[in-house]
């Protein structure tokens, strides 16, 4: 998979993407990662990409001009028209389903990132295939909603991570909070690690999980159970974890109130 990215700070970019698990797959050739200079597509001394805004107001845009030829730029390099994503507080929530989406359907994605008041609609409505949001709030920049999309695509590419459970077992994948975790000293500050995991019993570590994973998503994300598909679940050895999470869950609420 090949991602580009345009902005006015790739050296931010490449210094964190550049880092850990995404660095390593870069540099053994798993997946590619490209950022662009937006200033250098300018066609003014100052290399300036912003002005104000036509109607008043606040602040400045930056112009459809600079972007446009950067977007060029990138389509030239990729080949073709990669599926062009801006990253803005106005686009459809991003998240796991989302990422597998993209995933399946698009070998070459480019995300743009905006800054100041946005970026010229003309530019949007040109070169924009689909506007991302990272929820309902806005930051200074596309950058770090730029980079977190990149390494959710990334780490599912073939080779970055070591086998596809490392993605599929987390928070998201199925549409549930993923299971508490836990790692060595068996005890600490008088906490200790629940006896199962320490049992042996990799089916009863399993069926642990899956009960607890039930269990937090009930507990934090009661918008994500809402939407989980309980009908899917078939067996009755899985329909008993289940009850037994909905019972443990209800007698922690009775007892919490």
């Amino acid at each position: 998979m090949r991602i580009d990215i345009m902005t006015l700070f790739p050296d931010a970019i490449e210094a964190m993407m550049g880092q850990s698990i995404i660095g390593r797959a870069r540099d053994r050739g798993f997946i590619r990662l490209y950022t662009h200079q937006i200033r250098e597509y300018t066609t003014n001394k100052q290399m300036q990409v912003d002005d104000y805004p036509y109607g008043g107001g606040r602040g400045a845009v930056m112009q459809a001009d600079p972007l446009y030829r950067c977007w060029e730029h990138v389509c030239g390099e990729v080949g073709e028209r990669p599926y062009t994503i801006y990253m803005s507080p106005c686009g459809r929530t991003f998240t796991q389903e989302v990422a597998k989406e993209l995933k399946a359907a698009h070998e070459n994605i480019l995300l743009v990132c905006g800054h100041y008041e946005g970026v010229d609609q003309r530019f949007i409505d040109e070169c924009v295939d689909e506007e991302l949001s990272m929820g309902d709030f806005v930051l200074t920049g596309g950058e770090i909603p730029a980079m977190a999309v990149a390494d959710c695509l990334f780490r599912m590419e073939e080779g970055v991570l070591p086998e596809e459970s490392c993605y599929t077992d987390e928070s998201h994948w199925n549409g549930l909070l993923e299971y508490p975790q836990y790692s060595r000293p068996e005890q600490w500050h008088g906490r200790k690690v629940p006896a199962i995991l320490l049992s042996g019993n990799h089916g009863g570590v399993d069926d642990w999980r899956r009960k607890e994973s039930y269990k937090r998503t009930m507990a934090r994300r009661p918008d994500l159970w809402a939407r989980f598909d309980q009908s899917a679940i078939k067996t009755k050895h899985d329909k008993k974890i289940l009850q037994q999470a909905k019972d443990e869950f209800a007698a922690q609420q009775e007892n919490e109130e």
